[in-house]
Formats: C-alpha cells, structure tokens, sequence
C-alpha cells in the first residue's frame, strides 16, 4: 500500500542523479524550459516497460537470464557512450529558442525513452524495491503493483520537470559564458560517460 515510507523511498530514489535526470537538466539547459518537460516525460514513460516486466513478472526471467540481462545492458552502454560523444562533439552554442515543434518534442520523447528502456537494472531495481511494500497476504497484490507502480511514476515525472525547471532557470547565466557552456558541455558528456561505464562494470 502507499505508506510514508514508501513515499519518502521513492523520493529519495527519484531525487539521486541518473542517466533520466542528467539527460532531462543538460535538455532543459540547451532546449528550454517546454523541452525539459519533454524529456521529463519522455524519461517517466522509458520507466513503462520496466514497471509492466516487474508487474507481470518478467523481471524475474531477467534476473535469472545472464544472457538477456548482459545484451540489454551493453546496448544500454553503447547508447549512453553514443549521447556522450555526440554530446562532447557538439560545439554549437547555446541559444534561446522559443520555437518547439512536433518533430523535435517528438525526437526529445524518443530519446528519453530510448534512454530508460536501455537501461536493464532498472528492471531489477523495481524487482528488488516494489514487492517491499505489497501487503502481505493481499488479496489483489497485482492492484497493489500497480498502484505502487502509478505513485512511483507520477513522483518520477514531477521531480524531473522541477530538475528541468531549475536548470531553465539558470540558462541565460550559461548562455552568456562561452566558458561556462564549454565547461558543461564537457560535463554532460563526462557524465554519460561515467552512467555507460559504470553500467557496463555492473554484475547483476
């Protein structure tokens, strides 16, 4: 069921920087403040399929099947190392665009699913973390899932449109710094880098 402290562990989970909040800030920075909430929803809707595999217990053959948690992973790795390159390359500046049409909010979506989908330990997280809070001896545990699995997904969308927000926020202190927009650019990329590197080395 909903409890406190599965409110306060779901933030405290949400809140740790990821591959979803690094990519939504460095989106919301470039982008602006309406393609920060892309990537925030693109980022909560790439967390979808991992809750359904837990729901419907497929997580369970993921965390038995070395072989299909090892190939999702190094795809994971390969698209994480990718936005780092692509990320490190790109020396155009950043500019205030009040333009936002379907096919960029589109593409932001897409790659912010791409993004959580290819990342299988999520899957395990929620196999690990979930269960915890089921009731035991609950007639409907499937309900209750879900319900957890809801709570879970809309904390996840706010805390990353306010981490969107936040770096919107300081966007014109970027745009005005050459240096600055140099340094974080670098940054970015280290830190997709660093998420590629450390899934990669990741046992289980």
């Amino acid at each position: 069921m909903i409890t406190i402290e599965f409110l306060i562990t779901s933030l405290i989970v949400v809140l740790i920087p990821g591959t979803g909040v690094v990519f939504t800030v460095s989106t919301g920075l470039v982008q602006g403040r309406r393609a920060g909430v892309f990537a925030a929803l693109g980022c909560t809707a790439g967390i979808v399929p991992h809750l359904l595999a837990t729901v419907l217990g497929l997580a369970a053959l993921m965390h038995t099947s070395a072989v299909a948690f090892q190939i999702l992973k190094y795809v994971g790795v390969v698209y994480l190392l990718y936005l780092a390159y692509a990320t490190w390359k790109d020396k155009s500046a950043f500019a205030v665009e009040r333009t936002s049409s379907r096919g960029t909010a589109t593409g932001i979506i897409v790659k912010a699913v791409v993004l959580n989908i290819l990342n299988p330990k999520l899957t395990i997280f929620f196999l690990a973390f979930l269960p915890q809070f089921v009731e035991r001896g609950a007639s409907s545990p499937l309900a209750q899932l879900l319900m957890l699995s809801g709570v879970f997904m809309a904390m996840t969308f706010a805390v990353f449109v306010a981490y969107g927000l936040l770096a919107h926020a300081f966007r014109r202190v970027v745009i005005e710094s050459p240096r600055v927009q140099s340094w974080l650019r670098r940054g970015f990329a280290a830190a997709f880098a660093c998420l590629g590197t450390e899934l990669a080395l990741s046992e289980r």
